[in-house]
């Protein structure tokens, strides 16, 4: 029996991990979970599961949660704010932690979970973006393991597994293409919020289906995949793959290509991540290559010129340092302030950029520390918010 704790488990990844625990009853308790203000949904899932703590953002909440949960006799200890998360990632009878977290506030309790032993089920990106030169010593020092959960790097470890160690020559880094996929830059200036969320083929969260819509989701998966799979940068190449059915392939030295297929559905890799080493049964539709539209399968090339925030990614990862922690936090506010109507969404890569140009001018950090990240963070988010308002 293994026992999970969720951070972010009313977001889309959180709940889905908790379909795979109702799937095998046998194999996973909770021991803890953690959301933001959702409190309806949280108390729900701690009806079901029965926790031994669980966390949310404010005080105020958690003394709320607390009353209706006590009134029932439920004895799960409720937490709050950082202190909360970094208990949940912590608790000692937790075996794995399911890193589900929405951006860099993600970074410090999955820093906790690995100094206090857990294995990381992660799904955070921005953890290894911004953070992947601190957390990945800190994995190999702790002796834990980091398994991906983004269907794009389950498939790379998937098609990794059993190969000779050197053999991986590239990677080839799907992407659906989004929703405004063959747009002109004139076309997306006329964008509405809900277009850019409406997903072509992945049901995802808010902040994360407006990455998949600018091509910064890609970006930062292109950062990620160069921490997890120690390759650099420029030997990912993004591929765009309308269809989302081969999640992800590899070319390995003697040229053999690689490929992990499967419907747009992140039941499974979250199972492949939760029941490692083992292959256990499928709990969702397997993919059938002879389901309609299943025969035509196409690739392009990204139109970085329509979407630059890929190449800004590029950049970034290729710059290193604190460049990525500017470059992901810029993006996290200019999302927000697109998602409140503050700007129109082809303003989320001007704002980007110039914080990025930004920092440059002022000197980029060759190496940095956990504190180093968290200033970073306000200042790039403070510069964004400057320059909305200034235009």
């Amino acid at each position: 029996m293994k026992m999970l704790s969720i951070l972010g488990s009313t977001g889309s990844i959180g709940c889905q991990t908790l379909e795979v625990v109702r799937g095998f009853p046998e194999r996973f308790e909770v021991a803890a979970l953690s959301c933001g203000s959702n409190l309806d949904l949280l108390e729900k899932q701690i009806r079901e599961f029965h926790p031994i703590m669980a966390s949310v953002a404010g005080e105020q909440d958690a003394l709320i949660l607390g009353r209706r949960l006590s009134q029932s006799g439920i004895r799960t200890k409720i937490f709050w704010g950082e202190e909360g998360n970094r208990l949940c990632a912590t608790v000692p009878e937790a075996d794995i932690v399911v890193a589900a977290m929405v951006g860099v506030q993600g970074l410090l309790p999955v820093l906790a979970a690995i100094d206090s032993g857990k294995d990381i089920a992660l799904a955070n990106k921005e953890t290894l973006v911004a953070g992947g030169s601190i957390v990945m010593p800190r994995v190999r020092a702790a002796g834990v393991r980091l398994l991906p959960v983004d269907s794009e790097h389950s498939a790379i470890w998937q098609c990794l597994w059993g190969q000779p160690e050197g053999s991986l020559d590239k990677i080839l880094l799907t992407a659906s293409g989004g929703p405004f996929r063959g747009y002109s830059r004139e076309q997306l200036q006329h964008v509405t919020i809900q277009d850019a969320l409406s997903h072509p083929t992945w049901n995802m969260g808010g902040k994360i289906t407006i990455d998949s819509a600018s091509m910064m989701n890609k970006g930062l998966e292109v950062i990620e995949a160069g921490w997890l799979f120690d390759i650099p940068v420029d030997q990912v190449t993004v591929v765009v793959h309308p269809q989302s059915i081969i999640h992800s392939m590899i070319q390995l030295r003697d040229g053999s290509v690689l490929a992990q297929m499967g419907r747009p559905n992140m039941m499974l890799p979250i199972q492949v991540a939760l029941c490692y080493p083992e292959r256990t049964k499928n709990l969702s539709t397997p993919f059938n290559p002879f389901d309609a539209g299943s025969a035509d399968l196409h690739f392009e090339k990204c139109d970085t010129d329509v979407f630059p925030c890929l190449d800004l990614a590029y950049h970034a990862g290729r710059t290193g340092g604190s460049l990525p922690v500017i470059m992901n936090s810029a993006n996290e506010e200019a999302v927000a302030s697109f998602l409140s109507g503050k700007i129109p969404f082809s303003d989320i890569a001007v704002c980007v950029k110039r914080c990025m140009d930004t920092h440059e001018m002022e000197g980029v950090l060759s190496e940095i520390s956990v504190q180093d990240i968290l200033e970073m963070d306000l200042w790039a988010r403070r510069n964004v918010r400057e320059y909305i308002l200034t235009n």
